[in-house]
């Protein structure tokens, strides 16, 4: 037996208990996992408050990251007693996920835990600094360079924002962090690297088609018309990499940032991304992010909490990352 956080659904509303559980009862899958630490991410939130479309199906194990230890394995890639992390792939969405003390799993979906992080420290990274380590990524390809001037990062108190920062400041970036708690959260975003804290209000102004340009790139999670705001002021050849969509899923812009300054926009996708590059994120990762980031971003809670925590995160009350103890 173990125990898990499952959803269920009474009366179009989404329920959440914690249940002990029998390991027959787990979907099908290659690998079995001991479960040491999963996450909470702002996709979780939406699950299990029900607030956002997320489940596919009921009952559902939330939890779309996960990192421990192989107990069994019918796939030679993996075998009993190696460490390993997941992130995305549906999992806590359409296949049981990451908030129980046991999950089994597709063993493509998996990466070996890398050498120098622990399983709690795979997770104060997680989707979040995966995601973020690749929108990072996405400036660097696109050559905005640390001299171009400085990079926005909205919702940069997040999961994503928060280890932005922390990366393109060990880059050398200068970056700007836009908050809606800049008060609160300012001081704290400025120990992870930001050298400018913007209040969120300036960037809900309805948007000029072009503004003056104040930013050489920009990682957006927020959508809509926050981004809409943020492509009217990126300089001529910039890029702005984007992966959320908090504020909406639509974009009231032009095509004239595009046309007229050259600016690029890339679209980030983690819960699809190839092995291989997922691997090579992960790599980076450990090589970018500082003893100190371990040490300033992580909230950890036991899987009683985190239906309180769901709640705060999906109302914006979160910062930095959430990691659960299994």
């Amino acid at each position: 037996m173990f125990k898990a956080l499952v959803l269920e659904q009474e009366d179009k509303k989404t329920l959440a208990t914690i249940r002990q559980m029998a390991t027959s009862e787990l979907p099908a899958g290659d690998v079995l996992i001991d479960v040491d630490y999963s996450s909470l991410n702002y996709k979780d939130g939406l699950a299990i408050t029900g607030k956002g479309r997320i489940v596919r199906q009921f009952p559902m194990v939330p939890g779309v990251d996960l990192a421990g230890t192989v107990a069994e394995s019918s796939d030679d890639r993996y075998h009993v007693g190696d460490k390993v992390v997941l992130t995305g792939w549906g999992v806590g969405e359409g296949h049981w996920g990451g908030m129980a003390e046991k999950a089994r799993l597709n063993a493509d979906w998996l990466v070996p835990l890398p050498a120098n992080l622990d399983g709690k420290q795979a997770m104060m990274v997680g989707t979040a600094g995966l995601t973020a380590m690749l929108c990072v990524q996405a400036i660097v390809d696109a050559n905005v360079k640390p001299e171009d001037g400085e990079i926005l990062v909205t919702g940069a108190s997040g999961g994503v924002g928060s280890v932005a920062i922390t990366l393109l400041a060990q880059l050398g970036y200068k970056v700007a962090a836009v908050t809606g708690r800049a008060e609160a959260n300012g001081p704290l975003l400025k120990q992870l690297g930001a050298t400018t804290i913007i209040d969120r209000s300036v960037f809900e102004e309805p948007a000029r088609p072009l503004d003056k340009q104040l930013w050489a790139g920009a990682i957006d999670t927020v959508g809509s018309k926050v981004l809409a705001k943020v492509l009217s002021q990126i300089n001529y050849n910039g890029a702005v990499a984007i992966c959320g969509l908090a504020g909406g899923f639509d974009l009231p812009t032009t095509v004239m940032p595009f046309i007229l300054r050259n600016v690029r926009l890339q679209g980030i996708d983690s819960v699809m991304c190839p092995f291989e590059k997922r691997q090579q994120a992960w790599q980076r990762l450990t090589e970018l992010l500082p003893a100190s980031y371990f040490e300033q971003a992580c909230r950890e809670v036991a899987l009683e909490q985190v239906a309180e925590c769901a709640e705060a995160i999906t109302n914006g009350q979160i910062t930095g990352r959430v990691v659960i103890k299994l």
